[in-house]
């Protein structure tokens, strides 16, 4: 019968041998993902004449699709937020981090949602990389906390929220488009003039549907929108001179709101007799069917272009379709 000692003496060898057994899998997963990225640096696409295209990498949907546009065709574009999924809890895979080490331009938020973005850029050569951040394109604006509006409540001495949602204004949009363009001349300067003329022409459609908007809310009978859900139109609402009402600030994470918030909201769409009460895009609209229930107000979807369902993505929709569908649905609120 074997000694203590001796069975002590097998459990140790035993966990030892788990020990590097674990150690030589985590080996192996590591050789695999060098390999994979060097694959991927090699295994970029080409166009039509054999060239490699340029490869760019964008957070979410808006400057996705701005890209899109500009490149016409003649860039790799991909986008790190699975369509469909919540913007704000993202967190990037190894794979999603090998694509960026191997794009020639990535393109991110810069905001707290972002968060991830500096220390994973801090670890790479981006020394030929375009690196652009959507805030460092506009003038931002800090978030704020309308009347009736649920605070997350910011601890002491932490720094105003600023607002990340720079796209939701097409005037900022035309910002954006041409900080891409120039990235996009400067990483694949053979096609510059294409990218150029694209810019053009998607600068004109932008310009169109500010003119759109501008007109609306022009010949409207009101000001003011009511959401019942978060608020990520704070550019847009200061573009074209709107007042809000809504549940939660853009950036914040609640999705249940106080019965006093909703109280709030109910009250102000019957005071004002509000026709319309707005969610955002990939809501549960729980809140907003309720504020409608005790209004008769009617529930509309007003899109922020941060995320898009996986139908969208693969019909092909664009930021210009989004927004010619808000307008639309801004004319019936704002009547």
């Amino acid at each position: 019968m074997p000694s203590r000692i001796t069975a002590r003496r097998r459990d140790e060898e035993s966990d030892l041998s788990v020990t590097v057994t674990k150690k030589r899998l985590l080996a192996i997963a590591l050789c695999a993902l060098l390999a994979a990225a060097s694959l991927a640096a090699c295994d970029k696409s080409k166009d039509g004449e054999g060239n490699r295209k340029v490869s760019v990498i964008t957070t979410i949907f808006a400057p996705y699709d701005f890209t899109r546009a500009v490149a016409g065709g003649r860039a790799d574009i991909a986008m790190l937020l699975s369509p469909g999924s919540e913007a704000h809890s993202f967190e990037p895979t190894p794979q999603d981090i090998i694509r960026i080490q191997n794009c020639d331009v990535f393109i991110c938020v810069g905001g707290k949602s972002d968060s991830w973005v500096n220390g994973i850029l801090a670890s790479m050569d981006t020394s030929n990389m375009g690196i652009i951040a959507l805030m460092d394109c506009v003038n931002v604006v800090e978030e704020e906390i309308v009347k009736g509006m649920q605070d997350d409540g910011a601890e002491d001495g932490e720094e105003p929220e600023r607002d990340e949602h720079v796209w939701t204004s097409p005037r900022n949009a035309k910002l954006i488009v041409e900080r891409i363009s120039g990235a996009l001349c400067e990483a694949d300067p053979v096609n510059a003039d294409a990218y150029r003329q694209n810019t053009a022409a998607y600068l004109a459609e932008l310009t169109e549907l500010d003119a759109r908007l501008s007109d609306t809310v022009a010949a409207a009978a009101r000001r003011t929108i009511v959401f019942g859900d978060r608020f990520p139109f704070r550019y847009f609402a200061d573009a074209y001179g709107l007042t809000y009402f809504a549940a939660f600030p853009g950036c914040s994470n609640e999705t249940e709101a106080s019965a006093k918030t909703v109280a709030f909201l109910v009250d102000e769409v019957r005071s004002e007799k509000i026709p319309v009460i707005f969610h955002i895009e990939l809501s549960n609209r729980k809140m907003a069917n309720a504020i409608s229930e005790a209004t008769g107000a009617k529930v509309k979807l007003l899109h922020a272009c941060h995320n898009i369902t996986k139908a969208d993505f693969e019909a092909g929709k664009t930021y210009l379709d989004f927004m010619s569908d808000n307008v639309e649905a801004l004319k019936e609120a704002l009547s």
